[in-house]
């Protein structure tokens, strides 16, 4: 039995791309839908490319957000997906889509949360003059880069504080820990602490590199 993935992205799609790459038919993974808010959206090219099912949920095809979301939903359960993954998708899911895919949605995000949540993490990381930054990858919840953290990594970063070249050097850890943290979930070693629902159980042991 396939472990199913169900990716939302807006943008360029490089971590679709590294998704692709590096899980996608490995280990009994399959990427097998992409979807967009955005037509013009690169990353659906290259789900495309690799033969993956893609889908376009435009704002304005629908009376609200939570209309859309609640179609989305159901054109990802209908792929049967097991995980939905947000691949630098630049807008909130409505609850009744989180309610759909109950601890089945993560997202990548570039900073050490819970700092630096929100829409301009990178802007906010050279405003205060931090040294380290990094990336997490966590379940997502009602707030705002809010949810349990599944894995982070440190990054330092460049003195010259350029937002382009942080963001590509912080974009390169994102294209490993993203697909790490996949695999985790695949194999079973993420579950949540009983005792703690914010903390996340993760045995990395268990995948064989």
């Amino acid at each position: 039995m396939r472990f199913r993935i169900g990716v939302l992205a807006s943008g360029s799609g490089t971590n679709l791309q590294a998704i692709l790459d590096t899980v996608h038919g490995q280990e009994g993974i399959a990427v097998v839908a992409v979807a967009s808010n955005r037509a013009e959206a690169p990353a659906l090219g290259r789900a495309e490319a690799a033969g993956v099912e893609a889908g376009v949920f435009e704002r304005s095809s629908y009376a609200d957000r939570p209309a859309r979301d609640a179609a989305m939903a159901a054109w990802l359960k209908q792929r049967r997906v097991d995980l939905v993954v947000l691949a630098g998708y630049m807008e909130l899911v409505e609850n009744g889509f989180l309610d759909q895919f109950e601890n089945r949605v993560i997202n990548v995000h570039p900073s050490l949360l819970p700092a630096f949540p929100g829409a301009k993490p990178i802007e906010d990381q050279i405003a205060c003059g931090v040294k380290v930054g990094g990336v997490t990858v966590h379940f997502v919840d009602q707030g705002v880069d809010s949810g349990p953290i599944i894995l982070q990594e440190a990054v330092t970063l460049p003195y010259t504080r350029d937002s382009e070249e942080i963001l590509n050097l912080l974009h390169q850890t994102e294209h490993e820990l993203l697909p790490k943290a996949i695999r985790l979930i695949a194999a079973g070693a993420v579950g949540f602490d009983p005792d703690n629902p914010r903390h996340v159980r993760v045995e990395e042991g268990a995948l064989h590199e």
